[in-house]
C-alpha cells in the first residue's frame, strides 16, 4: 500500500524559514515526479513546486520562486520543501503528491503545465499545516 506522509508544518513568524518533508512508502518513486501543492482557507488547491525523478528539472509557482526550494533524497524515498522568507500569504495546508514523468512531444518538449496540473498526480499525502503570522 502506497502512502505519502508529510511532516514539519507549524506556526512561524513572517520572514522565518521552515522545511516540510514527505516520506513515501510502499514502493520507490525514483523515476516519478514529486510535487508540492497547498490549499489556503477558502481557496482552491494550487501548485507550489515539482521535481523530476532525475532531479534535472524543477518547477516553481511564481509566488514562491526564489524563496522555496524542492529537493529529494532517492535513497530515503523522501522529498522536501525548504521555505524561506515566509509570508502570511503562504499560510496553507501543504500536500505532497506523486505522478509519472510526463510524456514529451516528438521534439522532446514537456510543458510546465504538465507538472503543475494536480489532475496528473495520483498519490497524495494527508497534508501538513503551515501558518505564518504577521
Amino acid at each position: 500500500q502506497v502512502q505519502l506522509v508529510e511532516s514539519g508544518g507549524g506556526l512561524v513568524q513572517a520572514g522565518a524559514s521552515l522545511r516540510v518533508s514527505c516520506v513515501a512508502s510502499g514502493r520507490t518513486f525514483s523515476t516519478s515526479v514529486l510535487g508540492w501543492f497547498r490549499q489556503a482557507p477558502g481557496k482552491e488547491r494550487e501548485f507550489v513546486a515539482a521535481i523530476s525523478g532525475s532531479r534535472a528539472y524543477t518547477d516553481y509557482a511564481d509566488s514562491v520562486k526564489g524563496r522555496f526550494t524542492i529537493s529529494r533524497d532517492q535513497a530515503k524515498n523522501m522529498f522536501y520543501l525548504q521555505m524561506n522568507s515566509l509570508k502570511p500569504e503562504d499560510t496553507a495546508v501543504y500536500y505532497c503528491a506523486v505522478r509519472d514523468l510526463p510524456v514529451p512531444d516528438r521534439t522532446g518538449f514537456v510543458p510546465s503545465s504538465d507538472y503543475e496540473d494536480e489532475d496528473g498526480y495520483y498519490y497524495w499525502g494527508q497534508g501538513t499545516q503551515v501558518t505564518v503570522s504577521s
